[in-house]
């Protein structure tokens, strides 16, 4: 998508596709197919954050789980600094999750509650035979000193803690091996809002000091403008727009980037009574889909063309990409 900084790619997606069968068994053809995700093309930058958007069940997990290799694909290519994952070695493979790890929305399902907290963030250095005994505990310290925690919490138990600090254990434990890339799957939105900035400051912070590189994944544009750089909007499957963070804001041109701008709360009291974009009508349906645009039936500008024809992902303006047939452009002040 972006071929003049190919080099500082980290991450391409091409063509993604991920359907679910409905129904169908060992013997029988599935009747139909949930469209989770449905051609989807995007980069992710070295060192940067991609932050991908959208209402609940658009997709955005379900990328997140196939770029990691969590979830087999339907069809398209996945490259991880270069290499195409789906044909990785099993010494590649073992190497890719090292490289490649997860920041669950509820860190606290994904614990054993059996475990300690030095068990539950040194485990991964057990498996891959990086650390054990003294050596393990030290490195588990430092991680829990990396996150905020202190380190005498290595013999207590996750059902102990504090929801924000549960995530915190969930960070240092997807930091432990020293990883170049990160999904955040929604990690703060089952957090208090005070408790959301540190995680997020955190998040920041740990990019800054080691190179880190995230998709952050959420239903919240205001936390994904404050974190990404790039900012991917998806709808029911479908990437939607893509482009640089302020650019997005400031010249949005898909009008379901609009109606999630327009959804955000205005602080500034002076500006209540900016005209808002709202969505009538209800979100389709991902199985089997009719052709066209799958915004088409909530879109204002919708035209006979938009419900037959899928709109092709093209780069309207330098780096800002946008599927849709009509030349929308919101400028409003809501960004």
């Amino acid at each position: 998508m972006i071929d003049e900084r190919a080099k500082k790619t980290l991450l391409s997606v091409r063509g993604l596709k991920k359907y679910f069968p409905i129904g169908g068994g060992l013997v029988t053809k599935a009747k139909s197919f949930v469209h989770a995700v449905d051609g989807v093309t995007l980069d992710v930058m070295a060192g940067e954050t991609l932050g991908l958007v959208g209402e609940s069940g658009c997709g955005k997990t379900t990328i997140g789980r196939l770029v990691l290799k969590l979830l087999p694909k339907t069809e398209g290519e996945i490259f991880f600094q270069g290499e195409d994952i789906y044909q990785y070695s099993k010494e590649q493979e073992k190497n890719f999750r090292t490289k490649a790890q997860l920041i669950f929305q509820d860190s606290f399902s994904s614990f054993d509650s059996r475990d300690t907290i030095g068990k539950i963030i040194g485990e991964p250095l057990l498996v891959h035979g990086i650390a054990s005994g003294s050596e393990l505990q030290d490195r588990v310290s430092q991680l829990l000193l990396d996150v905020g925690l202190k380190p005498d919490l290595y013999n207590e138990y996750p059902h102990t803690l504090a929801a924000g600090q549960k995530q915190c254990i969930g960070i240092a434990r997807s930091i432990a091996l020293n990883p170049d890339f990160i999904v955040c799957d929604e990690p703060i939105s089952a957090l208090d809002v005070s408790v959301r900035a540190m995680v997020l400051n955190l998040l920041k912070d740990l990019q800054s000091s080691k190179n880190l590189t995230y998709m952050f994944i959420s239903h919240d544009i205001r936390v994904v403008r404050w974190l990404s750089s790039h900012i991917a909007v998806m709808y029911v499957g479908k990437l939607c727009e893509y482009a640089e963070t302020e650019e997005m804001f400031a010249h949005r041109l898909h009008p379901y980037t609009e109606a999630l701008l327009s959804a955000v709360p205005i602080e500034d009291p002076r500006k209540r009574n900016i005209k808002r974009e709202i969505l009538l009508g209800e979100v389709p349906s991902p199985v089997d889909p009719p052709p066209g645009c799958r915004f088409a039936a909530r879109c204002k500008l919708a035209n006979e063309r938009c419900f037959k024809e899928d709109p092709v992902l093209e780069e309207r303006k330098p780096g800002h990409w946008v599927a849709c047939w009509e030349n929308f452009h919101g400028e409003s002040e809501i960004s």
